[in-house]
């Protein structure tokens, strides 16, 4: 969530400076939350993080790899007529997820190119690289402190 809420993690903080964060929890509605969707290219060993605003839908899942092929896919891997996603077996892109299905279908009308889908089985995040390699960076970036801005690195003035 967006907000003076309470993250975990830590950073030094002057003596009796403590950061004042809200009480309870309850999500701001002006400014919602903020959604990781990543992709993680094994073979290149680079990844794409896109960040949603509002639900993490099978929709959103499905735009996050239209953007990573636009941007970075479709140039590493020029004439490419198929592409393998190994998706979390559950949450938006799980395998009995309807709406994932038909997402998946649209996005291949709209590359033109066969996708083929394999699912890590249920509890088994620890395997999924896309895990370690990309989402470790943005809670690392929090530091522990509230995320208070959609804005790249933004959570309070004077943080890096």
């Amino acid at each position: 969530m967006v907000g003076e809420f309470r993250n975990g993690g830590r950073e030094w903080q002057p003596s009796g400076q403590p950061e004042e964060v809200l009480v309870h929890d309850f999500m701001d509605k002006e400014l919602g939350k903020a959604i990781p969707y990543g992709v993680y290219d094994v073979a290149g060993n680079q990844g794409w993080v896109s960040v949603g605003i509002d639900h993490d839908t099978a929709r959103f899942a499905a735009e996050a790899i239209r953007r990573w092929w636009r941007k970075m896919g479709s140039k590493r891997y020029r004439g490419a007529d198929r592409l393998l996603i190994i998706a979390d077996g559950g949450g938006s892109n799980g395998s009995r997820c309807r709406l994932w299905k038909v997402a998946l279908q649209e996005l291949a009308g709209k590359l033109g190119m066969s996708l083929y889908v394999c699912h890590f089985p249920p509890g088994t995040s620890k395997w999924n690289k896309i895990e370690h390699r990309m989402f470790c960076h943005i809670t690392q970036n929090w530091r522990g402190r509230p995320l208070v801005s959609h804005t790249e690195g933004a959570t309070r003035p004077g943080s890096r």
